[in-house]
């Protein structure tokens, strides 16, 4: 049994049923998604269109994610009061405002800003989404239906993103990302009519939202998230390179392989949902479980083309069960802070992405091989599993205290 208590989510209805509502939430984080993992497909293009490095191209993609860091928690604050969608829709004008803004300025230093600007509605529209989605079901499918919104970002990887690359190297990435601002303006739209129109909160504040801040149980799951997920950006990293110098594979065999990677995210997201509406605790535990298993046959089968295979589904479906889990147990420990907490988690998973791409570096670097991210992913979810259980031992201490 959770020691955690009750999901605390006002129940709303959509005015046009609960699946419209659904998919136009899907498509939105499919659309953000996009836009995020774009970029590392379109750098090669990217770069050469503006006569830089690859090198000094990838601080477009540290730019989106320090705004993510930065936007969750401020927009999260300062639209605390007003209604769920209406905050969706705001994020959105951001997002599409900030893509066509990057396909217009004329320097890099111009597309940096502009994709820092793009970045900040990240965090909280997907913290924001999932509180939707969680509140539009029943208690006991809300698990699914936090993974269902979330599914929109795991499918990215395996459509949106390649087919940005394709677009890139065949129209330019300027194209590339006015279809995706083109996207931003039909998402608008689709929440615009199916999302729920729910009341303003005009009790929230921006100290009841920083009370977050103040529960152990928040900062503590925040903290799982931000080192347990290290373990997936730093094997993501180098997947590429691996299968290329030590898998040895062509060209277009590991571009199968990775669609099989983004296949295993979905596969994951959807389990793991499911898997959250019988237990948080038990879903988490397994996700750690399973993804050290399948990371530390990441380093050992690495040079074997048919073993990698199934590690390559395998290894993100593992971890990526975290995400509607974690995602989840934020809105049942956070109380009155409901929206910063659930945006907080995209944070720590960039974050997480930061922690990851850096160790793997460090391990290939120093010479360990390009296997070595394999067991250095597995530290990171031995990592989070300990701190997981620091975390269920903490919510049962606090609650024999409460009791007695």
């Amino acid at each position: 049994m959770d020691s955690i208590e009750p999901l605390d989510v006002e129940r709303v209805r959509p005015p046009h049923g609960v699946e419209p509502a659904m998919l136009s939430l899907m498509l939105a984080t499919f659309t953000i998604g996009t836009g995020e993992f774009a970029m590392m497909g379109l750098l090669p293009e990217f770069s050469h269109s503006l006569n830089i490095t690859i090198s000094q191209a990838s601080w477009a993609i540290s730019a989106y994610a320090m705004g993510v860091v930065i936007g969750a928690p401020l927009i999260a604050i300062l639209g605390a009061r007003l209604p769920r969608r209406t905050l969706l829709l705001c994020l959105l004008c951001l997002f599409i405002a900030g893509n066509i803004g990057s396909i217009l300025m004329p320097s890099f230093a111009g597309i940096e800003l502009m994709r820092f600007i793009t970045g900040l509605p990240h965090g909280a529209f997907f913290g924001v989404s999932a509180l939707i989605g969680a509140s539009m079901v029943e208690r006991a499918r809300r698990g699914r239906a936090v993974g269902r919104v979330l599914s929109g970002i795991m499918i990215s990887t395996v459509i949106g993103s390649p087919l940005s690359t394709y677009a890139a190297n065949h129209v330019g990435w300027r194209v590339a990302y006015g279809t995706i601002a083109a996207l931003g303006a039909l998402c608008f739209v689709g929440i615009w009519f199916f999302a729920p129109r729910d009341r303003p909160h005009p009790g929230a504040t921006a100290l009841t939202e920083l009370g977050a801040f103040k529960r152990p149980q928040v900062l503590l799951t925040l903290l799982t998230s931000a080192v347990g997920f290290g373990g997936l950006f730093g094997i993501y990293t180098f997947l590429t390179t691996g299968l290329t110098e030590v898998t040895q594979l062509p060209g277009w065999l590991v571009a199968v392989y990775q669609v099989v990677w983004g296949l295993g995210m979905v596969a994951g997201n959807a389990f793991g949902g499911a898997m959250v509406d019988r237990s948080i605790d038990r879903t988490v535990i397994v996700s750690f479980t399973g993804s050290i298993v399948f990371m530390l046959g990441f380093w050992l089968l690495l040079p074997s083309p048919y073993a990698m295979l199934p590690i390559t589904f395998l290894v993100p479906a593992g971890i990526i069960m975290l995400s509607p889990a974690l995602q989840t147990r934020l809105m049942e420990v956070a109380g009155d802070a409901q929206t910063l907490a659930a945006s907080l988690n995209h944070s720590a998973f960039n974050l997480a992405n930061a922690f990851g791409a850096w160790l793997g570096a460090v391990l290939v670097s120093s010479g360990l091989g390009l296997g070595s991210v394999g067991w250095g992913g597995a530290l990171f979810s031995a990592l989070g599993l300990v701190i997981y259980g620091f975390t269920i031992w903490q919510a049962r201490a606090s609650a024999s205290r409460e009791a007695a």
